[in-house]
């Protein structure tokens, strides 16, 4: 049955969907690869970053936990544009009017990148010039839009300030108060995007495997890679791309946090469909564009809404989806909703991401992380910067300094860095000191989850639709924060860093790369004290450093 037409709204990603791709075979457990580089990663960082050096003729290999593009490029809102909400506003006054143009220049940059290489390999993925905009309804949210476009001016882009109610130069099928828009920029198919990408790394001599999850880390020269089957990779350059790096001795967890947002598919007629890509912070933030339907009809397209960002783990979530619905039904009255999907960013706290040497130490090793929500063009400008770094081009990027991983802005940072600390640490101590969610496994009624006290220790249980109880610990392999069951997803996730996992505890997101472990509701283990403890310490990360070995 067609998702949308009587059968309710499909729980999975449209771009996933309509883009399913040719599997990958995963990295033999008895394999031992000798490259240049190995990238961690196959999403927009990873790709772009595996593209350039493969073309430059460097032996290049992608490990991918799960399925090319199927992670956080998979469920993104795919908008490719240097217009982001009010980032000009934020970068200037916090780093100054010269960061905030060198951010323009790197993601107008990006723009022009994604439209070159879709040229170069005509790629089918639905690529569209559209405008892109950023609304305000509220008072506060349009003297905020009005200093967004001034500082976008400043900072090089040609943006347009839109005044007053009406709909005319806002291409919105509703009323807004102000807008500042930014013209000729990208809508596309992500994933479609990638797979192309994916297959020009491969005809230029590069490697992909997927389902190969890399859990350890040995810096040096060479430096080697451990995957979860044992498979090793000896590599002269590694590249974390996975999004949270999944190792932590870069002690980055201290300055990135993790937001999931819901995101709804739904058909609408062309003749109400938005002109523009739209965002606006106001209601928590909504944010829509549209796309194609490949199978029609003519006079519908699919509206992609995004909005009601939370921590994963901080439920319940029905209520959040109920609203962007709600939202939904307002503005598009004839919306029929057919798919509803998360999404998740990192979040940096001093609003650059982070892209570079991994660690005052390294070498030999390269992240890119933190991209605010804006990991399209983000993840171009990783890309081109990495590989210069690996190539060790003598001009690198003239934004390379500003992402430098490595950069301390303590000021500029100490009021994010500190209400991140607070709230890891809210978690780490205040969720073992809340009473259990359930008294029992009996209290649970099928299809829902629970944290249940076990002799002395929370468990994280989950009672299927058909009955079969799922039991196992609580706490999250990462650095040890309790689980917490989202409903909408039907997936255990960590508050702290923003791992998830599956009903049987298999890693759905990283920084995790470890399970959790299952319990045995009979014969209870873990610490006696009340501590939510399991035997033995929590297994913390290296200090910052190229230490031997780093296991996530």
């Amino acid at each position: 049955m067609t998702p949308g037409a009587g059968a309710g709204p499909a729980e999975r990603s449209w771009w996933i969907e309509t883009a399913p791709g040719t599997p990958r075979p995963p990295l033999a457990a008895s394999e031992r690869p000798r490259v240049d580089t190995v990238v961690l990663g196959a999403g927009m960082a990873g790709l772009c970053t595996a593209r350039e050096l493969a073309r430059s003729g460097r032996e290049v290999l992608v490990l991918e936990a799960d399925r090319v593009a199927a992670g956080v490029t998979g469920h993104t809102s795919a908008k490719v544009t240097a217009l982001q909400g009010l980032r000009y506003s934020e970068l200037r006054d916090r780093h100054g009017p010269g960061t905030a143009r060198l951010y323009a220049d790197a993601h107008r940059r990006a723009v022009e990148r994604i439209a070159e290489i879709t040229d170069e390999l005509s790629i089918d993925c639905d690529l569209v010039r559209r405008p892109a905009l950023t609304w305000a309804e509220t008072p506060d949210t349009e003297k905020a839009v009005r200093a967004e476009a001034e500082a976008a001016r400043e900072a090089g882009l040609p943006v347009t300030l839109l005044d007053g109610p009406g709909t005319a130069d806002t291409g919105l099928p509703f009323p807004v108060r102000a807008a500042v828009r930014l013209d000729d920029q990208i809508a596309f198919h992500p994933r479609a995007w990638l797979l192309a990408v994916a297959e020009d790394i491969e005809r230029h001599g590069g490697r992909i495997v997927e389902h190969t999850r890399a859990v350890e880390l040995h810096e040096g020269d060479p430096c080697r890679v451990v995957a979860e089957n044992g498979a090793e990779v000896t590599a002269r350059h590694v590249v974390i791309a996975t999004h949270y790096p999944v190792f932590d001795r870069a002690m980055l967890f201290g300055r990135l946090e993790a937001k999931r947002e819901w995101v709804i598919g739904a058909r609408i007629p062309v003749d109400s469909a938005p002109a523009a890509m739209a965002l606006t912070p106001d209601h928590g933030t909504r944010s829509v564009r549209t796309a194609p339907l490949p199978d029609g009809p003519e006079d519908r397209c699919l509206l992609i809404l995004t909005g009601e960002k939370f921590l994963p783990g901080d439920g319940p979530m029905a209520p959040r989806v109920h609203r962007l619905e709600e939202w939904l039904r307002e503005r598009f009255p004839a919306a029929e909703e057919t798919h509803r999907w998360a999404t998740q960013d990192t979040f940096g706290t001093d609003g650059v991401p982070f892209i570079g040497p991994f660690h005052p130490g390294a070498r030999n090793t390269f992240v890119a992380t933190g991209f605010n929500a804006w990991g399209m063009t983000g993840g171009v400008v990783a890309g081109d910067l990495l590989a210069a770094l690996v190539r060790g081009d003598e001009e690198p990027p003239p934004w390379t300094e500003m992402h430098d991983p490595r950069r301390l802005h303590p000021l500029r940072e100490a009021g994010s860095a500190l209400g991140l600390q607070a709230t890891v640490a809210r978690h780490f101590v205040g969720d073992r000191l809340r009473p259990a969610e359930a008294g029992s496994v009996d209290d649970l009624a099928p299809g829902t989850g629970a944290l249940i006290r076990v002799g002395g220790a929370k468990a994280a249980v989950y009672r299927d639709p058909a009955g079969t109880v799922h039991a196992l610990s609580a706490r999250c392999t990462h650095l040890g924060c309790l689980v917490h069951f989202n409903e909408v997803e039907t997936a255990w996730e960590c508050p702290c860093h923003g791992s998830r996992f599956d009903i049987d505890g298999a890693v759905v997101q990283g920084p995790a790369t470890k399970p959790l472990e299952p319990r045995d509701l009979d014969v209870p283990s873990g610490a006696e004290d009340g501590t939510d403890g399991e035997p033995g310490e929590p297994e913390y990360l290296d200090e910052p450093g190229p230490g031997p070995a780093d296991r996530a």
